[in-house]
């Protein structure tokens, strides 16, 4: 297997990733355009989202994506590196943020999926060839297996017997469950705020939290470890994820095609993402 987690460091001192070079987070309450981005495609040419690929594409891709996708892009990859030998994608995940300062810090980078558009206005000077919205993702609040804390809504977040855990504030899925709360004029009963969606999850799957607000995808994705209770409609926000893509490399360009095109949609759906 050649698909590696890559961790990056949070400085310049230490630039490993290869590639071709290369926010505050946000969050839209219905899909459409933010930042220059399309739901429906690619905002500069050189992209594609047809999902082809060629035997004859070999070379190394660095994938920064955010948390919330890092199971579906990590199963993407593997089958990706199958259908094309000579092929590697490197595979770092992380807060969407925190990733795109270290891109525009100079961590090299082929591929940035972020949740959120947001995260994209953080690369600075560095400007990506073509961008496409893969997805979209909603809120859901996790509880344990069981749901002990008998959670039915957002109201019930603000009881002193709920332990409630949110992402930080500066990261999309904070920023984005702040929004919620705030519409619902909900004030929770917040015990800690974790450095990504993955962390926040995991004190409740750990049975350390009665309730967190994620991405639905990651309630999916948890499986029997925890149990989703939706926000209504009216309540709820809806985040974009765009794939940002830097150079023309020919394993990078196919790579990206992959995932925005029907293999890669098809996984993203199934992992609980909404169409783009």
């Amino acid at each position: 297997m050649t698909v590696r987690a890559l961790a990056l460091p949070t400085t310049l001192a230490v630039l490993l990733l290869t590639g071709c070079g290369g926010g505050s987070p946000d969050t839209t309450a219905s899909a459409g355009t933010s930042s220059g981005v399309t739901s429906s495609g690619v905002t500069s040419t050189g992209a594609t989202s047809t999902g082809a690929t060629s035997s004859a594409v070999t070379g190394e891709v660095t994938v920064l994506a955010a948390a919330s996708l890092t199971t579906t892009l990590t199963t993407l990859a593997e089958s990706f590196e199958t259908a094309n030998p000579g092929t590697e994608i490197r595979l770092s995940f992380g807060s969407s943020t925190t990733l795109a300062r270290q891109i525009a810090q100079g961590a090299e980078a082929d591929l940035f999926a972020s949740a959120g558009t947001a995260a994209l206005r953080q690369l600075g000077e560095v400007r990506p060839t073509a961008t496409v919205t893969i997805a979209r993702n909603t809120l859901e609040i996790a509880t344990p297996p069981g749901n002990p804390a008998k959670v039915t809504g957002l109201a019930d977040l603000a009881r002193e017997d709920v332990d409630v855990v949110l992402c930080a504030a500066t990261v999309p899925c904070g920023a984005a469950a702040d929004q919620v709360l705030g519409r619902a004029g909900v004030s929770a009963h917040v015990v800690s705020r974790e450095v990504d969606v993955t962390a926040t999850l995991a004190k409740v799957s750990l049975d350390e939290a009665d309730a967190a607000v994620v991405y639905h995808s990651d309630v999916v994705g948890a499986k029997d470890a925890a149990v989703g209770v939706e926000i209504p409609a009216g309540q709820n926000t809806t985040l974009d994820y765009p794939l940002a893509r830097f150079g023309d490399e020919a394993a990078t360009t196919a790579f990206a095609a992959y995932v925005a095109g029907p293999e890669g949609q098809q996984a993203l759906q199934a992992a609980g993402f909404l169409a783009p």
